[in-house]
C-alpha cells in the first residue's frame, strides 16, 4: 500500500474497528486504520474478568487524570481508556446496554434528522447477535455478541428480589428501548471470551489487501490544505511520517483524543487555538465543550456468607478453581466479569422514567481493579442517567503527546446533586430489604456516620468517580447550533473531508453504557460515508 490511502481512521476503538471492516468490505477502497496502543495480545484482555488487570496497565490503557475537580474536594479522578485494538471495547466491563428510546429521539429533536429511536433500532440489530433469539428489537446475525448469563448468583436474586419487593419488576432484556426494570446483564462475550470490537469487526477483516493496520502509531495532527483534509501527520517508532486521504480522514480516538486532534490541527475555539500558537483553519467554539460523563457512587456491603469473588480471590484454591472452571467449561467468575445484576429505575419522584442505573459488583475493593477487601463483599455502583453538568477537554500546549485539560464539573448541577443523594438513600433502600438484608453484614461504606443530605452529598464528593463514559465534546448537531461541531452524517462543519464518528459526537449521554451506541453510531456512519463515495468526485484532487 502506498504512501496514500481512500480513508485514514485514527483510533481502533468501538467505532475504528468497524469502520475498518466495512469501508474495506466491498474491496474498491484503500484504508489505513491508525492505533496509538499496541495489538489486542494481552490475554488478560480477552477474559472477561480481565479488566481488573488492564485497569492500570499502561500499555493498552492511557490512564489519564481529570485536572482538580473543585465539586468533589479538589480530586483528580483517574479516567482509564482503551489504548489498544478494540479501545476500550477491549478493557470495558463487557455490558451490553443501548440506552432508552428517548434518548434517540432528543437527538433528532435537537436536530439531528435520522437520529430518532426508530432509525436508529435497524442499525442496533444489524450489529447484534443475541442469545435471547429473534424480536422485534433484536438482532441474531450480527458480529457483536449479546450473551445472557446463565448461572445464577446468590447474591444478583437476592438483589433481584429486593428490588421487586421496592415495585421494581423484574426483566431479562433491557435494550427494548424500555429500560425500567432489574434482572441480570446481557455481556459482550462469547464462548468465555470477551468480544471486543477487535473480536467482532476487525479479526474478520483482517486479511484483506486494501486493510492496513499501524499499530503504536499516535496521530498528531490532521493537516488541511484550506477547508479541506488531506493528510494525517503521526508517529510511529520515534519518527513523523505523513499519510494521505484520497477521500476521507475519520477521528475515531474517543471523546478525549478527538477533540485534542482537532484543537492541534488548528479546529476549535480561535482563541484557545490561537493562545497556543496553532493557525485558526475553523473557529469552532463547541470542540471540546460539553463535556458528560456518569459519576459513579459505589455503596460497599459486607457480605455475611462467604460467597463473593472476594472469597474466591483471597485464596490459593478459590483462585485456582476459578482458572479450572474457565479453563474447562470456558465458565465461572473469569467468563462472567464482575457487574451481573442490573438494575434501571427513577430514584426523583418527578422522574417519568428511569434516572438511575445501578451495576451490582459481586466483590469489592476500595477502587475498581484495585485489590479486593479482606471480608466478603459486594458493591452497589449507581449513576444518574442524564446528568446536566457539563465540562470541557482543551489542550494544554502544541505538543500532542502532553494530555489535553480535562474537566467533567461532576455535580455541578443542582439536579444532578439531588440525584446522586436520592441514588444513595434507593441503594440504602434495597440493601435494607429482605432477601439483600438478610445477606448484609454492614454498609462498609459511607457508613453509618452519612445519614442527612449533606453528609451523604459529601460521600458522593469524597468517593465518586468516572463510570467509564465521557462523551459529546465534538458534538452533533445544526449550523444554527453554536455548539455543534458536526452534522448529522457526523462531518465536520466547515471541513471538507473529515469526520468525527466516536462517543465524542454524541450531543446528550444515552442512558446507560455507551460501547453498543458508538459501535451503533460506526455503522451508521459507515453507510453515509460509503453512499458518499458513490456519488461521482467533484474534482480526483485533493484541492490546492
Amino acid at each position: 500500500m502506498s504512501q496514500a490511502v481512500d480513508y485514514i481512521i485514527v483510533g481502533a476503538g468501538s467505532a475504528g474497528c468497524v469502520l475498518a471492516n466495512r469501508l474495506s468490505e466491498n474491496g474498491k477502497h484503500s484504508v489505513c486504520l491508525l492505533e496509538a496502543g499496541p495489538p489486542d495480545t494481552n490475554l488478560w484482555i480477552h477474559i472477561p474478568i480481565g479488566y481488573g488487570r488492564t485497569m492500570f496497565d499502561k500499555d493498552v490503557n492511557w490512564g489519564f487524570y481529570t485536572d482538580p475537580e473543585p465539586n468533589m474536594l479538589g480530586r483528580r479522578i483517574y479516567w482509564p481508556r482503551g489504548k489498544t485494538l478494540g479501545g476500550s471495547s477491549s478493557i470495558n466491563g463487557l455490558i451490553y446496554i443501548r440506552g432508552q428510546k428517548q434518548d434517540y429521539d432528543h437527538w433528532a429533536d435537537l436536530g439531528n434528522p435520522g437520529w430518532s429511536w426508530d432509525e436508529c433500532l435497524p442499525y442496533f440489530r444489524k450489529l447484534e447477535h443475541n442469545d435471547l433469539g429473534p424480536g422485534p428489537t433484536r438482532g441474531t446475525d450480527g458480529p457483536l455478541y449479546a450473551s445472557s448469563i446463565r448461572a445464577r448468583h446468590e447474591l444478583v436474586e437476592a438483589f433481584i428480589r429486593s428490588a421487586e419487593a421496592n415495585g421494581i419488576p423484574r426483566t431479562d432484556d433491557f435494550n427494548t428501548g424500555v429500560q425500567e426494570g432489574v434482572g441480570y446483564y446481557q455481556l459482550t462475550t462469547h464462548g468465555g471470551w470477551r468480544c471486543s470490537s477487535a473480536v467482532a469487526y476487525l479479526k474478520p477483516a483482517r486479511g484483506r489487501s486494501n486493510l492496513r493496520i499501524l499499530t503504536r502509531a499516535r496521530a498528531t495532527r490532521v493537516i488541511l490544505q484550506g477547508s479541506c483534509a488531506s493528510a494525517v501527520e503521526y508517529q510511529i517508532g520515534g519518527q513523523s511520517r505523513t499519510l494521505k486521504a484520497n477521500r476521507e480522514v475519520i477521528l475515531c480516538a474517543g471523546a478525549l483524543l478527538s477533540p485534542q486532534l482537532l484543537q492541534l490541527s488548528g479546529i476549535g475555539a480561535a482563541s484557545l487555538v490561537q493562545r497556543h500558537g496553532i493557525p485558526v483553519v475553523r473557529d469552532l467554539p463547541g470542540v471540546g465543550e460539553n463535556l458528560q460523563d456518569h459519576l459513579q457512587l459505589r455503596l460497599i456491603y459486607e457480605v455475611t456468607k462467604p460467597i463473593t469473588n472476594n472469597d474466591q480471590l483471597r485464596s490459593l484454591w478459590g483462585r485456582a478453581r476459578m482458572g479450572l472452571q474457565w479453563l474447562l467449561f470456558r465458565s465461572g467468575p473469569l467468563a462472567i466479569g464482575i457487574n451481573q445484576g442490573a438494575l434501571f429505575c427513577r430514584a426523583l419522584p418527578e422522574s417519568d422514567r428511569p434516572d438511575v442505573q445501578f451495576h451490582l459488583g459481586t466483590l469489592s475493593a476500595d477502587l475498581a481493579g484495585a485489590k479486593v477487601h479482606d471480608f466478603s463483599g459486594c458493591t452497589y455502583s449507581v449513576c444518574q442517567l442524564r446528568p446536566e453538568s457539563r465540562g470541557h477537554v482543551r489542550i494544554q500546549s502544541p505538543d500532542p503527546l502532553q494530555p489535553p485539560s480535562m474537566q467533567p464539573n461532576y455535580l455541578d448541577a443542582e439536579l444532578d446533586r439531588r440525584t446522586a443523594i436520592a441514588a444513595v438513600r434507593l441503594a440504602r433502600r434495597i440493601a435494607d430489604t429482605e432477601p439483600m438484608k438478610d445477606l448484609m453484614a454492614r454498609e462498609y461504606r459511607p457508613g453509618l456516620d452519612a445519614r442527612s443530605d449533606d453528609e451523604i452529598l459529601h460521600f458522593c464528593r469524597e468517593h465518586g468517580a468516572t463510570i467509564f463514559h465521557p462523551t459529546g465534546t465534538a458534538k452533533m448537531g445544526p449550523r444554527t447550533d453554536p455548539q455543534a461541531v458536526v452534522d448529522h452524517h457526523m462531518q465536520v462543519h466547515g471541513i471538507d473531508r473529515l469526520r468525527v464518528v466516536d462517543g465524542s459526537v454524541m450531543p446528550t449521554l444515552v442512558s446507560g453504557n455507551t460501547n453498543v451506541p458508538i459501535i451503533m453510531m460506526a455503522e451508521r456512519a459507515a453507510e453515509f460515508i460509503l453512499a458518499d463515495a458513490a456519488r461521482p468526485p467533484v474534482s480526483s484532487e485533493v484541492p490546492h
